[in-house]
């Protein structure tokens, strides 16, 4: 555990790409098996369940600290992360823990079943034996919530480094449904084993978004493009008569959308496609807040099947008939998906199959290609999708090949209402703010959106000053504030929703510019944003 928390010092106190891998580095050569398990299974999100509710951390964490809550609440909204408060108020240790990561790790999965009582024990003793950094790890752990910075690719780069392995293979490794507590590091890392692969997807390719003027890419040639489709990013994978779905954050969501088992019985086997789950309704792409209501479902009920069917609009295949074709050039492998989507599709037609081909296009110039960005709100897409048509499939993002080339965002003008403070370097500035437009029937504010990204340094200063100063009413962390200030809010997607007050749910907002120039007055309204929805084909009743 010293050493983990040693790995965690030094990447939290660097931005230096070099520094990180050095430091990953050294640790995959110098630590134990097991602990380099657990190591890539923390950095890259395979946490264990969180054994003990937050509530109860705070609790017991202020007892053992002898400071009330409530200033233990008040010094966690300052600090802004539970981990850090707890290592902070709990009272200095000079000891080191002579336990393992992997000891730690073994203990909190088997205290989940046990009782508070026994909990609280536990961690009054782990507490008190931990000096601040290696107390603030073991909090990090038993919350859940470790974040520190360092992507998979950073880890990958720093593996590869101390095994000597490709840094693709070892992407190609860490890819799929491992479990840290059954599998060992030569296991994970250093053998060879075909069993483990047939369930496994490959490492997603992704784009970086266009910078400069899109002529520079070159001979429009060279490119084609398709609409950038706004649903989740996917693998699906038919290998020895079995199906696997898997989404871009490594999940394995196959019991998620049942539709997909017509595949299995379509396509052949060795067939691994790239594409993006749609919800599909009569003949048309739903939007993404309706997708919403199949993410993150136990279940998938018939009534649900029927009131939010999907489809995969597959743009890309990376295996055929059992074989790695990554390598062959984009133009190459779309010939074989196209092939391969006519002769499964021959027989059926888009509503009874819910294969779709995300249809390539080819232009004479530029202009033509943003003449065609421009109607992607009407596709229900993002923008475009711009790929060199002898590129390979790649992995991770990289310059070059593909780029996304999205519709400038939607903007509305809106007043700010609420406030939180912020977190990390912000915690001691009201830099979260909440929303409204106005209802012109009821003349007043309502709230339809957060934002906490877009203003410069100085501006949050600035802000944050004024609502410190306007505050109208406190609400735990939140305050309300005087209706004064403008935002020019920009946001990606809209659509209808029942869940918000507005009526209106809006995709990725964020604060656009600070419109000093406009008194509340000329904020917009409900209706206004209500009037940038693209209208949808009505749907069938069930």
């Amino acid at each position: 555990m010293r050493n983990f928390a040693e790995l965690i010092r030094t990447l939290d106190s660097t931005n230096k790409t070099t520094l990180k891998v050095a430091a990953l580095t050294e640790y995959f050569n110098l630590a134990q098996d097991k602990d380099k398990v657990w190591a890539i299974a923390i950095l890259s999100h395979r946490r264990p369940k969180r054994p003990v509710n937050t509530t109860l951390l705070r609790t017991w964490a202020s007892e053992l600290a002898n400071i009330p809550l409530w200033l233990f609440e008040e010094s966690y909204h300052i600090v802004g992360d539970l981990a850090e408060t707890i290592a902070l108020i709990i009272p200095v240790s000079e000891t080191n823990s002579e336990k393992t990561l992997t000891q730690f790790l073994e203990e909190m999965i088997e205290l989940k079943t046990k009782s508070d009582e026994d909990k609280k024990q536990y961690l009054f003793e782990n507490w008190k034996a931990l000096n601040y950094y290696e107390r603030f790890v073991f909090c990090k752990l038993i919350t859940g919530s470790f974040r520190i910075g360092v992507s998979q690719k950073l880890m990958t780069r720093a593996l590869a480094k101390a095994t000597d392995l490709d840094e693709d293979i070892l992407a190609y490794k860490l890819m799929g449904n491992w479990d840290p507590q059954k599998i060992s590091f030569t296991q994970l890392i250093l053998e060879e084993n075909e069993e483990d692969y047939l369930s496994k997807p490959y490492p997603f390719y992704l784009a970086y978004a266009v910078e400069n003027e899109v002529e520079t890419l070159g001979d429009v040639n060279d490119w084609t493009a398709e609409h950038k489709w706004d649903g989740i990013r996917s693998q699906v994978i038919i290998r020895n008569d079995q199906l696997f779905v898997w989404s871009r954050g490594e999940e394995l969501v196959t019991d998620k959308y049942p539709e997909f088992e017509a595949f299995v019985s379509a396509i052949p086997n060795g067939t691994v496609l790239d594409g993006e789950i749609l919800p599909y309704f009569e003949n048309a792409i739903g939007t993404f807040n309706e997708l919403q209501t199949r993410i993150g479902r136990k279940t998938v009920s018939k009534a649900l099947l029927k009131k939010t069917p999907v489809i995969l609009k597959t743009y890309d295949i990376l295996e055929w008939k059992g074989k790695d074709i990554r390598n062959l050039a984009f133009a190459e492998r779309r010939k074989i998906l196209v092939k391969l989507y006519a002769d499964v599709t021959k027989e059926t037609t888009a509503e009874d199959f819910p294969l779709h081909l995300s249809e390539t296009i080819s232009f004479q110039n530029w202009d033509q290609v943003a003449a065609e960005r421009s109607r992607a709100r009407e596709e229900r897409s993002e923008g475009l999708m711009l790929k060199r048509l002898d590129s390979p499939y790649l992995v991770g993002r990289k310059k070059g090949d593909w780029w996304k080339w999205k519709v400038a965002p939607l903007t509305i003008d809106a007043v700010l209402t609420y406030a939180m403070r912020g977190h990390g370097r912000r915690t001691n500035l009201f830099t979260d703010y909440t929303f409204g437009l106005w209802n012109e029937e009821k003349k007043e504010l309502v709230t339809f959106a957060k934002a906490y990204s877009g203003l410069t340094d100085a501006e949050f200063r600035k802000v944050d000053a004024w609502i410190k100063k306007n505050t109208l009413e406190r609400f735990g962390p939140v305050r309300s504030v005087v209706p004064h200030h403008v935002f020019e809010i920009a946001f990606e997607g809209i659509a209808k929703s029942n869940r918000h007050k507005s009526g209106v749910a809006t995709r990725f907002p964020r604060i656009l510019r600070w419109r000093q120039d406009k008194k509340i007055e000329d904020a917009n309204t409900l209706e206004d944003l209500k009037g940038l929805i693209v209208p949808q084909p009505p749907k069938e009743e069930f």
